[in-house]
């Protein structure tokens, strides 16, 4: 999937695993043995001006986890052989570094365009279509970029904390940059009639169950 997709999907997931936004508590009522803990103020941090409407987005997020994608991330990384794991990862990850070198050059960052370019190359032709990700055995480091960072190398400031739904918490610069990223995505060169729903599915399903362990640490 294109840095777009992974971290869309990341952000998905991580939304899943993240909190909402923190709130300052409003200012607390002169210190007394029977005072109440300060309530938070909603709406009233600068950063986050939508509170209402991010906490309902986190909440809807955390039932669609816990119902559908928790399971069945849990599902594949229980029955799914873990070499079959690895290679469907490594070629979502080879996928990926496809926009990545694209907005590495957006960016002005030739070098690291042109050695992600070589990792690209190396583990499309030398690993089976990215199957198997020999690039990293010789020493070509990933670099994950997508265009909400090129947005901001151009100057765009981050804007407003958002939740969106599915793909969980971001930025208003980071939004439009996902608009642009989904362009990318392997499942947007399908017809529907061509599987599209099912790679779509397989690269969130996929990503879950790799973010399983950090959910546990979270909890």
């Amino acid at each position: 999937m294109t840095r777009g997709w992974q971290r869309a999907v990341a952000a998905l997931a991580l939304a899943l695993l993240a909190g909402c936004a923190s709130v300052p508590p409003s200012p607390a009522a002169p210190s007394s043995a029977a005072a109440e803990p300060a309530e938070p103020t909603m709406g009233r941090h600068p950063a986050d001006p939508w509170e209402a409407f991010n906490r309902k987005m986190f909440a809807f997020n955390d039932a669609l986890d816990e119902a559908i994608l928790k399971p069945a991330g849990t599902a594949y990384r229980d029955f799914v052989p873990p070499l079959v794991q690895q290679g469907v990862s490594n070629v979502f990850g080879n996928i990926d570094d496809i926009w990545s070198v694209a907005n590495l050059f957006l960016q002005g960052k030739v070098q690291y365009g042109l050695e992600m370019s070589m990792r690209f190359m190396t583990n499309t032709f030398f690993g089976v279509g990215g199957l198997f990700d020999v690039a990293s055995d010789m020493g070509l480091v990933r670099r994950r970029e997508d265009f909400g960072q090129t947005l901001g190398r151009w100057g765009f400031g981050t804007g407003p904390y958002l939740v969106l739904p599915l793909f969980g918490p971001r930025n208003v610069r980071d939004t439009i940059g996902l608009l642009v990223d989904r362009q990318g995505d392997p499942d947007k060169w399908l017809d529907a009639g061509d599987g599209r729903w099912l790679l779509f599915g397989l690269e969130v399903v996929a990503i879950r169950a790799e973010l399983l362990s950090a959910g546990a640490l979270f909890d």
